[in-house]
C-alpha cells in the first residue's frame, strides 16, 4: 500500500501548472490541433507570454494557415 506522501510525489509535475479559465472545450480542441505542428500548447503559450512581456529576443509565434485548423 502506498503512503499519502508517495501518492503526492507521483502527481507532482516538473513545472508549476498554470490554468486558463473560461476556455470552452471546442476552443481548446481547436487550439491544440493548431498548436501541435508548432510544438504543442505549452510551446505556443510560452512564446506568446515571452513576447507579451517584452523578453529580449522573444518573437510572436506564427499563426497557422486558415486551412490547417478547424474553423468555428
Amino acid at each position: 500500500m502506498t503512503s499519502q506522501e508517495d501518492r503526492r510525489k507521483q502527481h507532482r509535475h516538473r513545472h508549476k501548472q498554470r490554468a486558463l479559465r473560461g476556455i470552452d472545450d471546442q476552443l481548446a480542441a481547436d487550439f491544440d490541433a493548431a498548436a501541435k505542428p508548432a510544438g504543442g500548447r505549452s510551446a505556443i503559450t510560452r512564446a506568446f507570454w515571452e513576447w507579451y512581456v517584452n523578453r529580449p529576443g522573444a518573437q510572436l509565434p506564427d499563426r497557422p494557415e486558415p486551412d490547417n485548423h478547424p474553423q468555428p
